[in-house]
């Protein structure tokens, strides 16, 4: 079993930014077609995450011209060539599947600078 662990261990990602459901991130993708190789950028907010290790995935959630893309992205996977935090947000929840029903306003999530007391003692 440790072999396991250890093969795994050498897979995983260091680099990665510390980010939770909430937050609104960019995962830029590297997109293969054909014999071109091209880097797309996928950006919205993470409603999810799950698994631990190796494993570990995340859903992002966008709304473009009112209709809403989910994608599932594994957090270790080769493929993903970098993810940015463009904000970060206050949820008290681990995941948001309430907001695939909410739109507009009501589908906001707040900042987590505009917060008071979230970040220490002001």
């Amino acid at each position: 079993m440790d072999y396991i662990r250890m093969i795994e261990e050498e897979q995983m990602k260091n680099d990665l930014p510390k980010f939770r459901p909430g937050d609104t991130v960019r995962v830029h993708v590297r997109i293969i077609e054909g014999t071109r190789e091209r880097i797309q950028v996928f950006e919205g907010l993470v409603i999810a995450m799950k698994g631990s290790g190796i494993r570990e995935t995340f859903t992002v959630r966008r709304v473009f011209a009112g209709v809403g893309a989910e994608r599932t992205f594994p957090l270790h996977s080769p493929r993903l060539d970098k993810i940015e935090v463009a904000r970060r947000g206050v949820v008290r929840r681990a995941k948001l599947y309430y907001l695939r029903a909410l739109s507009g306003k009501a589908a906001r999530i707040r900042d987590r600078r505009t917060v008071k007391g979230i970040n220490g003692p002001e």
